[in-house]
């Protein structure tokens, strides 16, 4: 058995909202023992964290490992540049604090291969949960690395070969998007009938199924289908809101995506097919994010990493913008954390700080809670009980 003990720390209870002295022992993946008060073990590996701040890993459940966050993206990598450049990706998560993923949308099944080659533990990576292809209209949003089907009987065939592949996860579009020339975001694309196919084959095999969505109509579309999560959705009404509460769906708006092309632009080398469609949804979705809040849907974090500027090592700026939109420090911690691993279906075992749970920490230089940009100085990260980033000293 392989123990480490971390002494002389913070911890940080995101459900109690609040931060207290202690130390965490943890055996082999999964922590042992969360010590308020009382001796200090000695023995295994004894790390002196010297009074910085532990909290539960970060998620991030919107990413594209396989995306470099070029300024005008090219989609002629091969398998071979695909699988390098996730590689890189998923070392930069670790190394900020992020451990555990959900990838939504990967050309060529590459996503599913590195997923399996992970959980071998031969890599720098974050526990994950991947989608495989994204389901897509023909001509749809992300068409040219996604599977395009029409009609209800191709999209339930879809679903069948992402599952067959082995997602975890099935990803539809169900309306255009910002960074597909010639899609507008607004524009319903998938049907409902088509949705539903999709959600039913997908939810029979124990799956859920997360959609693109940001234009109303297509939203509730989705929402009627049968969706799990709705992505980015930039505009949403009380209906929608309503809805979601009812039907348990979950929200992840993304909102770094939008603000890294926002605050890069046109000069930065942003097609202006692109800044076009930012700057005209960009204060309504930050709009839509905070009547949702309000509302009581449950949002979870997502930065759709990988998008132009948007890289993978930003995770945290996430609950950053949620705060500078409305939302409450703890609120929006509760998004990277216990929210995100409820709607995964991993809050049994992460999420928190508990006996029992898997060893997934983020420890930080400064508290989060005192100042959400703290969450941008991560030290060290441990996943699964392994310490994989590590600048303590």
């Amino acid at each position: 058995m392989t123990k480490t003990i971390l002494k002389n720390c913070r911890i940080m209870d995101v459900e109690k909202e609040e931060v207290y002295d202690g130390t965490i022992a943890v055996n082999d993946d999964t922590i042992s023992e969360v010590i308020r008060f009382g001796e200090v073990p000695n023995e295994g590996k004894v790390i002196d964290l010297k009074g910085m701040t532990v909290m539960p890993g970060l998620f991030n459940c919107h990413t594209h490992m396989s995306s470099d966050c070029a300024a005008d993206p090219k989609e002629d990598e091969d398998d071979c540049q695909l699988t390098m450049i996730s590689i890189n990706n998923l070392k930069k998560f670790v190394d900020t604090g992020c451990t555990m993923i959900r990838d939504v949308g990967c050309p060529d099944f590459v996503d599913i291969d590195i997923r399996n080659e992970a959980e071998k533990q031969t890599m720098t990576a974050p526990d994950m949960l991947v989608s495989g292809k994204c389901v897509v209209m023909t001509g749809g949003h992300g068409w040219k690395t996604a599977r395009e089907a029409d009609g209800p009987d191709e999209c339930r065939k879809a679903a069948r070969e992402q599952l067959r592949a082995g997602a975890d996860w099935v990803k539809i579009m169900s309306t255009g998007g910002v960074m597909t020339r010639g899609c507008e975001p607004g524009s319903p694309q998938l049907g409902e009938d088509e949705i539903r196919a999709v959600c039913t084959e997908a939810h029979h095999a124990g799956r859920k199924v997360a959609t693109h969505a940001q234009g109303m109509e297509g939203i509730k579309n989705a929402l009627r289908g049968g969706v799990d999560s709705i992505e980015h959705g930039f505009y949403m009404d009380q209906w929608c809101f309503d809805y979601m509460k009812e039907h348990h769906v979950y929200y992840t708006p993304t909102l770094s995506a939008m603000y890294w092309l926002y605050v890069n632009g046109e000069k930065a080398g942003i097609p202006a097919f692109m800044m076009r469609k930012v700057n005209a949804a960009y204060e309504a979705h930050r709009t839509t994010f905070l009547n949702a809040y309000k509302a009581g849907v449950k949002i979870v974090l997502g930065t759709d990493a990988g998008t132009p500027f948007n890289g993978h090592e930003k995770t945290a700026y996430e609950m950053v913008l949620m705060h500078n939109a409305g939302m409450s420090v703890w609120d929006a911690l509760k998004c990277g954390t216990v929210n995100a691993a409820e709607m995964l279906g991993v809050g049994d075992t992460l999420g928190t700080i508990e006996p029992g749970k898997r060893a997934n920490l983020a420890v930080f230089k400064e508290d989060p809670s005192v100042n959400l940009e703290n969450a941008m100085d991560c030290r060290m990260t441990m996943v699964g009980g392994r310490i994989l980033h590590n600048t303590l000293n």
